[in-house]
């Protein structure tokens, strides 16, 4: 079964063929990066604009690089939800417009899930597993059972990682985006030139959560209170003092998950699973089998929004044509036990 997948939820305009829900046979991303540059972070009203321009194109060149025509395209997949609501429903339009037209299933599939599918479209993954789900606005580690049967163990109070990467970047005046610069300038910084606070988050409800609000504060407002006056306030020092901070929070976080579920695999999902301090880190700990998706599977793709959606429809679920978007997703709780997702629901 061929499956085309449509992800539009923030800046990236994504289209990709996948089969059977494993082989990718093309998948194009147009960035719109440059365009949002200027202002160092997602305008939403420029990135619908964008999606609304390039969605056809993009799709064209994804049956054209799968070498396949309309016609051999077995079923739709788009992103509802979570995202910017106008960049979510140009995709969502055009991808149930298209099923439609083709008299072909279509299916509407949560980004969460897309992420943490990722990994499996570049290895055969067992579950149960810890999964890690850190992108730009979400910053979660759960217990997954299954494709769409996932339980939120643990997630932030405030800030998410991404966007305390993309903040710290743009008051410094690192450029954009945020999180790709500051991983690339801490390459060349030290990682103790300062000594920023943790969250004390240990008990009851907050044994798996994270918070980025105090991090964030300290590197912006109170950088000379923790700063080790041995090292020259560099950009590259500031990088590379605040990544090791917002990467060990995450993993110190992850361990307590691994530790008290039993589970040994974890599967990272999201831009910020990109990060290349994070997967040091996590690859220090030989207890646990981590894995990531390749580089170009960790940001917004319509290959994972794809395998997902073959997965609902090898399971015999489909969407209906009143299907609408949704800019949050309100299931997605700290400690809720999700069962089943079907996208009948969305």
């Amino acid at each position: 079964m061929k499956v085309l997948g449509i992800e539009s939820s923030c800046d990236e305009t994504a289209a990709a063929v996948v089969e059977d829900g494993r082989a990718i046979l093309s998948n194009v991303v147009a960035t719109q990066i440059p365009f949002h540059k200027t202002f160092s972070g997602v305008v939403p009203e420029i990135a619908s604009r964008k999606h609304a321009e390039w969605i056809l194109p993009v799709v064209t060149q994804a049956l054209r690089e799968a070498n396949l025509e309309l016609k051999d395209i077995d079923a739709v997949a788009a992103t509802n939800r979570p995202g910017l609501m106008g960049s979510l429903l140009v995709g969502l339009t055009f991808g149930k417009t298209l099923a439609w037209s083709l008299g072909r299933p279509f299916i509407a599939v949560n980004h969460m899930l897309g992420h943490l599918y990722a990994a499996h479209l570049h290895e055969d993954i067992a579950y149960p597993y810890i999964g890690l789900l850190v992108s730009g606005g979400h910053s979660m580690i759960c217990k997954v059972s299954d494709f769409d049967d996932i339980e939120v163990l643990g997630t932030t109070i405030d800030d998410a990682a991404g966007e305390a990467f993309d903040k710290v970047a743009k008051f410094y005046g690192f450029g954009y985006p945020g999180g790709v610069i500051i991983d690339r300038l801490a390459k060349q910084g030290n990682p103790h030139a300062a000594h920023f606070p943790v969250p004390s988050l240990h008990k009851g409800d907050h044994r798996y959560d994270v918070s980025y609000s105090g991090l964030k504060t300290a590197v912006i407002n109170q950088l000379d209170q923790f700063w080790d006056p041995a090292f020259e306030k560099t950009p590259e020092n500031i990088a590379a003092a605040f990544q090791e901070t917002a990467v060990r929070i995450l993993v110190s976080r992850l361990l307590r998950a691994a530790a008290d579920t039993g589970l040994t695999t974890v599967v990272a999902g999201g831009g910020v699973a990109a990060n290349s301090r994070l997967r040091a880190l996590l690859a220090d700990h030989s207890e646990l089998h981590c894995i990531f998706p390749p580089l170009k599977l960790c940001t917004d793709n319509g290959a994972m929004i794809a395998g997902v959606g073959y997965r609902f429809l090898a399971r015999g679920d489909k969407s209906g044509w009143d299907t609408t978007a949704s800019a949050r997703v309100p299931a997605f709780k700290r400690g809720l036990a999700r069962g089943r997702e079907s996208p009948r629901l969305n």
